[in-house]
C-alpha cells in the first residue's frame, strides 16, 4: 500500500466513498463537509484542552524533591524516563507511519492534533526534569543506563517497527491497536505511581501536569478506539477470529510487561502498590481496552484501586480517566458517550 497524495485534485472521492484507510482523497481538509463526526466533536474537545506546561506551579515539587525517601526518588525519576520515550515515539510515530495511510482529511487534522500534543507532553517533562534535577541528562539518559527500562522501550519501538514497511491492511489495522495500547495501558503505571506521591502530599505540582497530560491521553486514546470501530463497520472481513487472536496477544505482552514495569519501579516501597496490585489494575485496563473496541474482557478482574480515577480528576469537571468517559471539560460540556 501507497502513501496517500497530500495533493490529488484528479480524486473524484464523495463522501460517501470517504475510507478510514485506502481511499482516495484530493487532499484537503474541509470541517464543514466531514464523513467522521465523532473526529470532528473530538477535534473541538482537544481544542478546547489546550495547556502549557509552564503554566503549572513547580516550585514546591523542587523542595519536595529532595526530602523524597530514596525509593521514591528512583519511582519519579524512572516514570519520567520512561514517559519522555513514549512521548517522543508517539510524536514521530503518528506522523511517520500513521497519518500518510489515513485518508480520511478530518481524521488526518486530529492525528496532527495529537502529534502536536505528544510534542507538549515532551515539553511538560522537560519543566519537571529542570525543576528538580541538577544534571537532567541523568533523567534522560536512564533508558541508556538502566536496563529494565532499556528492555520495555526496545519491546515497543519493535512493535511499531514490525508494523511499518511494506505496508498491508492487516498491519494498519494491527496498528490501530497498538497504538490503543499504548494509549490505554502503557503509560498508566506511571500516571499511577505519580497520583501516589501526590496522594501523600509530595509533588503536586507533578501530579498536576500528570492530570494534563492524562486528560489529553484519553482524547488520544478515543481517537484510536474510534478508528477501530469505524474501521470495523467498513471493512469487516479484516475482523477475523484470527486477528483478534493476535490482538490478544498484543494485549496480553503489553499486561505482563506494564505490570512488570510498575512492579519495578515500585518495589514494594510505594504506600498503597504490591505487584498484584499493579498487574489486577493492567488487567482492569486491559479488559475495558478490550471491550471498547467490541472484544469480550480477557481478565474479568475488578479494579483494585479505584481512588486512582478520582485523584485524577479536575475540579471543574467529572472524569472517569480510566474507562474514558469525560462528561464535562472545562469549555463546554460533551457526553464521550457519544464517540
Amino acid at each position: 500500500m501507497d502513501r496517500k497524495l497530500i495533493y490529488n485534485p484528479t480524486s473524484k472521492e464523495n463522501l460517501n466513498d470517504r475510507r478510514t484507510f485506502g481511499g482516495n482523497p484530493d487532499g484537503m481538509i474541509n470541517f464543514t463537509r466531514c464523513k467522521y463526526e465523532w473526529a470532528t466533536r473530538l477535534w473541538d474537545t482537544m481544542e478546547g484542552n489546550t495547556w502549557f506546561p509552564k503554566e503549572v506551579q513547580m516550585t514546591q515539587d523542587a523542595k519536595d524533591y529532595k526530602y523524597l525517601t530514596e525509593p521514591e526518588k528512583r519511582m519519579y525519576d524512572l516514570v519520567l524516563s520512561q514517559l519522555i520515550f513514549m512521548d517522543s515515539l508517539q510524536t514521530n510515530n503518528l506522523m511517520d507511519n500513521i497519518n500518510p495511510y489515513i485518508t480520511a482529511p478530518e481524521i488526518n487534522a486530529i492525528l496532527s492534533r495529537q502529534s502536536y500534543e505528544e510534542a507538549n507532553h515532551s515539553k511538560s517533562y522537560a519543566v519537571m526534569v529542570e525543576s528538580i534535577s541538577d544534571n537532567t541528562n541523568e533523567i534522560y539518559d536512564m533508558w541508556k543506563t538502566d536496563a529494565k527500562l532499556l528492555e520495555k522501550n526496545r519491546f515497543i519501538a519493535n512493535t511499531y517497527k514490525n508494523l511499518s514497511g511494506d505496508i498491508n491492511d492487516k498491519k494498519i489495522v494491527l496498528a490501530m491497536f497498538a497504538n490503543q495500547i499504548l494509549e490505554g495501558l502503557y503509560f498508566y503505571a506511571g500516571f499511577a505511581a505519580m497520583y501516589a506521591l501526590g496522594k501523600s502530599g509530595k509533588m503536586l505540582g507533578s501530579s498536576q501536569m500528570i492530570k494534563f497530560i492524562q486528560r489529553d491521553e484519553v482524547t488520544h486514546l478515543l481517537l484510536f478506539q474510534n478508528l477501530i470501530n469505524s474501521t470495523k463497520k467498513e471493512r469487516p472481513e479484516l475482523f477475523t477470529n484470527e486477528l483478534e487472536q493476535e490482538v490478544r496477544e498484543m494485549f496480553r505482552q503489553a499486561v505482563d510487561l506494564e505490570a512488570s514495569w510498575g512492579a519495578y519501579i515500585t518495589q514494594g516501597q510505594i504506600l498503597g502498590f504490591t505487584k498484584d496490585i499493579i498487574r489486577q489494575y493492567i488487567e482492569y485496563l486491559a479488559d475495558r481496552r478490550l471491550e471498547a473496541v467490541g472484544y469480550e474482557p480477557e481478565y474479568n478482574v475488578k479494579h483494585p484501586i479505584p481512588w486512582v480515577d478520582g485523584y485524577s480528576s479536575f475540579n471543574d469537571q467529572r472524569t472517569n480517566f480510566f474507562e474514558g468517559n469525560v462528561v464535562n471539560y472545562s469549555k463546554g460540556s460533551i457526553d464521550f458517550d457519544d464517540f
